[in-house]
């Protein structure tokens, strides 16, 4: 239960961070949303799911975010008041595209 906490914190704490900093480093060409953390091998690493819009702009926005890995976790060090910082990744957020377009052919049905 204890560890579900922590877990549930560090993923708000990573939402928060990573919204943050992409709007700090983005040229505001494209709409990066964070939709979820994903946390593994015990908090050491975390997948950070997104969406994009224009949808054309996400191949662009996946290897920018890629690109700034490194530069985010360093940004999480010092913004953070954690013991232990994971290790980064970015992901597009395939499972929220797929209810996204749900959604739409419902409401056009």
């Amino acid at each position: 239960m204890a560890d579900e906490i922590k877990d549930g914190r560090l993923r708000d704490l990573i939402r928060d961070l990573a919204g943050k900093f992409i709007q700090l480093e983005t040229n505001g060409l494209s709409l990066i949303t964070i939709t979820s953390i994903e946390l593994g091998d015990r908090g050491t690493r975390a997948t950070i799911y997104f969406t994009v819009l224009p949808l054309d702009k996400e191949k662009a926005a996946l290897d920018f975010l890629k690109r700034k890995r490194a530069e985010f976790r360093t940004y999480v060090m010092n913004k953070a008041r954690a013991r232990r910082i994971p290790f980064f990744d970015f992901a597009i957020d395939t499972g929220e595209k797929n209810r996204q377009r749900i959604d739409e052919i419902s409401q056009n049905s």
